[in-house]
């Protein structure tokens, strides 16, 4: 599954500013970098009268607008969704994706910080990866400068982009991302591909996306599990 970094730190601490130099550094390196951005409050993207807002206003829970160039879809959810699940969203033709807040998840983060807005870090040294800082801080934890893009690349290179293998499967129950051994994923890439194999069309598939939901009813199967396989 490709690698999710969370780049925390106190509001106005410089997290942005920080990404804006940290993405055209792992772009330079041939990566392709993927963002998301949380909104805390709520955000709305739709304009009024036009026509994707016009469908939303009549009712779909789901609108996609489509080009040669972009996609975008706006979407109703029950729920904030996790990581793992926009990660999904994001597909696989990214390398990382880089998050801007998401400070309560369970992905490694790294976590910016200010002298002016506080000599306290948000996070445990547990959950950091790094610390992007103009002061110093008695952690055992690989610390930057602010304009230090370039270390924080080399760390996020060695760790996460040169470890990553091209045949995987990943695994998600109720939006969590579940480890799988890798004699496991062997036997749920051959199954399913053996199953996808059998039907008209599907000739030469690099990517499986197979989406197993409980009935919110009832029936036999208790829990919601996706697998995706490349």
């Amino acid at each position: 599954m490709v690698p999710i970094i969370c780049v925390v730190g106190k509001s106005d601490a410089g997290k942005t500013t920080f990404l804006e130099k940290l993405i055209p550094e792992l772009s330079r390196r041939g990566y392709r970098v993927g963002t998301v951005k949380h909104d805390v409050h709520g955000f709305d993207i739709d304009k009024p009268g036009k026509d994707s807002w016009k469908h939303k206003q009549a009712g779909s829970t789901a609108v996609v607008i489509s080009s040669p160039e972009k996609l975008a879809i706006i979407k109703r959810t029950e729920r904030e969704q996790t990581l793992d699940e926009i990660a999904l969203l994001v597909g696989e033709d990214v390398d990382i994706i880089l998050t801007e807040g998401f400070k309560r998840s369970n992905k490694p983060k790294i976590e910016i910080s200010r002298r002016e807005k506080g000599t306290e870090l948000l996070c445990d040294e547990r959950e950091l990866v790094a610390v992007v800082a103009d002061n110093d801080f008695d952690i055992r934890v690989p610390q930057f400068g602010l304009d230090d893009a370039t270390g924080v690349a080399d760390l996020l290179e060695r760790r996460f982009l040169r470890r990553r293998s091209q045949d995987y499967a990943t695994l998600l129950i109720n939006g969590q991302r579940v480890p799988i051994k890798s004699f496991v994923q062997d036997v749920l890439d051959r199954t399913v591909r053996a199953i996808v194999s059998t039907l008209h069309g599907t000739e030469g598939a690099e990517e499986i996306v197979l989406v197993l939901r409980k009935n919110p009813s009832g029936g036999e199967n208790a829990t919601s599990k996706e697998i995706d396989s490349e």
